[in-house]
C-alpha cells in the first residue's frame, strides 16, 4: 500500500518521535497481573525462587562473555585522551556484534554506561532511528552532550531545537572544561550501522572531523555483518577521515552454546526439556533472529508453564538438602499426592516392589507415600547428575570425529539423548568405529580427557558439600574412573606386536567329523570376518570401546522415560504444541479470528453468534465490512459493498436501492474500508475506479 493513498483519502499525521520536554509524567513501575492469592502458592515460590538462581546464573556467564570485549574497547577509549592534539583524523573503534542479534541496543547500552562510569567521556548512543537526517543527527548529538551533563540543579533552561548546532557545542565545552587539566571526550556511539543513512553517515563524519581540532570525538559503530561493510557504505574520502580499529565480539552462537553448556543442560537446572520442545528453540534462535534473550525467555516460558500446568512439578526444585526436600512434600495435600500417583512412571515403580504391603501403603497412606517420595526424588536427582556426566563423555569423544556423525556442540548430543536411545542409532556406532580406528597415544589422550571431565563433576559435588547445598552420589563416576584407569594403564604397557590367534586346538574345532555342514560354514564365515592376527594394544583399545558401551552409555546415558526412571514428569516438559503455539505467532489466523468473530476477544454479549458466518448489525464496522468482502470475487464493487453494508448497519430503512444513504453510515463504511486497506485485504484497483481487489484467499 502507498504511504498515503486510501480509499478514505484522509489527513495522515507521521509523527518524527518527538516528545515534549515539560509536563512528562514519570514511569510508573509496572505491577504483577497476579493476585495475592497466586504468588503466595507453593508452585510459585519455587518457581520464582528457581528462576531467579538461574537468571543470576546467566547474568554471570554473560558478564565473563562481554568483559574482554568491554575492557579491550575501554582500553581503546583511554588510549584516545592519552593525545590531546588533533592527528588528522577521527578514532574509530568498529564492533563486530553479530548477525541478527536483536540484543544489540541493551548490548550498546551497557557499554554507554560502562564507558560513561570507567572513563573520562561524554557518551552518546545514536540510534538511526535519531539520525533520520543530519540535522536531526547534529540536534541529538548536541542535546545529549549537553543536557546529558546538566545537574537537576542547574537553573540554565534548556536549549530550543534551532540552537542545537556545534558551534553551541563548542562553546559550552570549551567554557564548562576551560580549567580542566585533563579533557573528556566526546563518544559518539551508532549501534546500529547498517540502519543509518550512508548520506546522512557521510556528511557527518565529515562534518565532525571539520571540527575535530576543537573537540575531540571518538566514534564507535556497532557492525552486525562484516567489517567490509564500512568500507562498503563509506567512500575513501570519508574513510581517510578515521582511524579504524575492529574489535570481535563473542557470536551470540558461542554465547548461547556457553549458557547451555555451564547452565541450563545440567543436573543444577530444576527442569529439563524433552527434545521436541529444546529443538523448537533452537531451532527459533538459528533459523530466526539469533537471539540469546529469545532463547532464554522461551526457557523461561516453557518454566513458568511447567510449574503452572501441575502444582506437584515444585518437587522438581533445586533445594540445599534433603531436609528442605522434606518440607515441600509435607505441604502436599491429599489431591496432590493423588496426581503423583496418576503418574505414567509411577505404576512401573508400584509394580517393581517385592512387598505386597508396601505396595499398599504406598498407594493408601499418605504419610507413608510422603516418606517414601524423597528418596524417589532424590534417585532423579542423582539420575540427571549421571547423565549429563555421561552426556559431557561423549561430547568429549565424538566431538572432533571426521564429519561429526553425532555433531560438534553438546546441545546436539542432548536432542539425541533425551529423545531415544542413542546408542542404537546408526550414528553412535558410526562414532564408535571411528573411535576404534585411534591409534594408542590419540586413545590415551581421549582417555585422560574423559577423566578430567569425571573429576570436574566430582570436584563440583565436592564444591557444593562444603557450600552446604544438595550432594549427589559420586560413586557411579568413582566406578567409572576405576575403570578407564585400570584400562588407560593395560593400553599403556600394551605393544604392537601381532598374536597369532589361529591355535592348532582352532584348527580341529573347526575340522570336527561331529560338526554339521551348516555349522562349519557359520564357522568358517566367522573365522574370515575376524583378523588372523591382532596386537595387544588392539585388545585393549578394544576392552576401552566395550567398556564405554556397557559401563557408561548403555548404563548412563539411557533417555528419561517413565519404565527407567520414576517421577520423571517431574521434571521433564514435553509440551512442545503449547510452545510453538504461544512463541511462533501466528497473525493471519489471530486477525481473521478477531475479525470474524470478535467476541472470542471482547468477551461482549451482544457480539455473540450463532454461527461463524452469521453477520449482526451489533457486531464492529470493521468485523462487518470484512465479513461481507469474503462473500465477494477478486474485484469487489465499492458500491454494491456499501449497500450491502447499509443493509446490515440500518435493516428498517433498506427499503428502496435509490433512497439516499446517510452520511454516517458512509462515514463508517469509508473508515472500514480503509482499516481493511492498511490490514493488507483489499487495494485500489486502477483498471476500475469503482472497485477494489482482494488481496486474500
Amino acid at each position: 500500500m502507498d504511504a498515503t493513498n486510501s480509499v478514505s483519502k484522509g489527513v495522515f499525521v507521521f509523527k518524527n518521535g518527538a516528545t515534549r520536554v515539560k509536563g512528562r509524567k514519570k514511569t510508573q513501575r509496572c505491577n504483577s497481573l497476579l493476585d495475592t492469592s497466586t504468588t503466595k502458592q507453593h508452585w510459585f515460590r519455587m518457581y520464582k525462587t528457581n528462576w531467579e538462581r538461574l537468571r543470576q546464573m546467566i547474568l554471570k556467564m554473560q558478564t565473563s562473555s562481554y568483559g574482554k570485549i568491554i575492557d579491550d574497547l575501554l582500553k581503546f577509549i583511554e588510549s584516545c585522551q592519552q593525545t590531546d592534539t588533533y592527528e588528522g583524523f577521527l578514532p574509530t573503534a568498529a564492533l563486530l556484534t553479530g548477525i541478527n542479534q536483536t540484543d544489540h541496543l541493551s548490548q550498546f547500552e551497557k557499554l554507554a554506561e560502562d564507558i560513561r562510569n570507567n572513563t573520562l567521556s561524554i557518551v552518546v548512543l545514536l540510534p538511526s532511528r535519531d539520525g533520520s537526517s543530519l540535522k536531526q543527527a547534529v540536534e541529538t548529538i548536541v542535546a545529549k552532550c549537553i543536557h546529558g551533563q546538566q545537574t537537576d540543579t542547574a537553573e540554565e533552561k534548556p536549549l530550543r531545537k534551532n540552537q542545537l548546532n556545534l558551534d553551541v557545542l563548542h562553546a559550552w565545552y570549551t567554557e564548562t572544561h576551560i580549567n580542566c587539566r585533563v579533557k573528556p571526550k566526546l563518544t559518539i556511539i551508532i549501534p546500529d550501522f547498517e540502519l543509518f543513512n550512508p548520506l546522512v553517515l557521510q556528511d557527518l563524519i565529515l562534518i565532525l572531523d571539520s571540527y575535530a581540532t576543537t573537540l575531540p570525538f571518538v566514534l564507535v559503530f556497532g557492525v552486525a555483518t562484516a567489517i567490509s561493510t564500512i568500507h562498503n557504505v563509506l567512500p575513501y574520502h570519508v574513510t581517510s577521515k578515521i582511524k579504524l580499529s575492529i574489535f570481535q565480539s563473542e557470536p551470540s552462537a558461542t554465547n548461547l552454546n556457553k549458557i547451555l553448556d555451564e547452565v541450563l543442560l545440567t543436573p543444577f537446572c530444576p527442569f529439563h526439556l524433552s527434545g521436541k520442545v529444546f529443538k523448537l528453540l533452537l531451532d527459533i534462535f538459528l533459523f530466526y533472529d539469533f537471539s540469546v534473550n529469545g532463547f532464554i525467555q522461551g526457557f523461561k516460558f516453557a518454566f513458568l508453564d511447567h510449574y503452572f500446568q501441575q502444582p506437584i512439578n515444585a518437587l522438581s526444585a533445586i533445594i540445599d538438602d534433603a531436609d528442605d526436600l522434606q518440607a515441600i512434600i509435607n505441604e502436599l495435600t491429599s489431591a496432590e499426592l493423588e496426581q503423583i500417583r496418576q503418574l505414567p512412571s509411577f505404576r512401573p515403580y508400584v509394580e517393581s516392589l517385592q512387598n505386597p504391603q508396601e505396595v499398599i501403603d504406598i498407594l493408601t497412606n499418605d504419610d507413608y507415600f510422603k516418606r517414601s517420595l524423597t528418596p524417589m526424588i532424590m534417585k532423579v536427582h542423582n539420575y540427571w547428575f549421571t547423565f549429563h556426566c555421561a552426556l559431557q563423555i561423549l561430547h568429549t569423544l565424538v566431538s572432533d570425529l571426521p564429519k561429526a556423525p553425532l555433531g560438534r556442540q553438546l546441545r546436539e548430543l542432548y536432542c539425541q539423548c533425551v529423545s531415544c536411545d542413542v546408542t542404537e542409532q546408526p550414528e553412535f556406532k558410526e562414532c564408535m568405529q571411528l573411535l576404534s580406528f585411534l591409534s594408542k597415544e590419540e586413545m590415551l589422550l581421549k582417555i585422560k580427557q574423559v577423566l578430567d571431565v569425571v573429576l570436574q563433576w566430582v570436584d563440583r559435588n565436592d564444591q557444593l558439600n562444603i557450600e552446604g547445598c544438595l550432594v549427589y552420589e559420586v560413586a557411579p563416576l568413582e566406578a567409572m574412573a576405576n575403570g578407564l584407569a585400570i584400562l588407560s594403564e593395560e593400553l599403556a604397557v600394551a605393544s604392537h606386536e601381532q598374536i597369532d590367534v589361529d591355535t592348532q586346538q582352532d584348527k580341529q574345532t573347526l575340522l570336527s567329523s561331529q560338526m554339521g555342514r551348516q555349522e562349519l560354514r557359520e564357522k568358517l564365515l566367522t573365522a574370515a570376518k575376524h583378523a588372523k592376527s591382532e596386537s595387544a594394544a588392539t585388545r585393549a583399545v578394544g576392552k576401552i570401546m566395550d567398556y564405554f558401551l556397557g559401563n557408561i552409555f548403555q548404563r548412563h546415558l539411557h533417555p528419561p522415560t517413565g519404565k527407567k526412571v520414576p517421577l520423571i514428569e517431574l521434571f521433564l516438559y514435553n509440551d512442545s504444541s503449547f510452545i510453538r503455539r504461544h512463541i511462533i505467532g501466528a497473525p493471519r489466523a489471530a486477525v481473521h479470528t478477531a475479525l470474524n468473530n470478535p467476541q472470542f476477544y471482547t468477551q461482549c454479549e451482544c457480539c455473540t453468534l450463532d454461527e461463524s458466518s452469521c453477520i449482526i448489525p451489533s457486531l464492529p464496522d470493521l468485523s462487518i465490512a470484512y465479513k461481507l468482502h469474503l462473500e465477494c470475487g477478486r474485484m469487489i464493487n465499492l458500491f454494491d459493498w456499501l449497500q450491502a453494508f447499509r443493509t446490515v448497519i440500518d435493516d428498517v430503512n433498506s427499503d428502496g436501492a435509490e433512497q439516499q444513504i446517510d452520511p454516517v453510515i458512509q462515514a463508517r463504511f469509508t473508515r472500514a474500508v480503509a482499516e481493511l486497506q492498511f490490514l493488507g485485504f483489499i487495494k485500489t484497483s486502477k483498471t476500475k475506479t469503482d472497485h477494489v481487489t482482494r488481496l486474500t484467499w
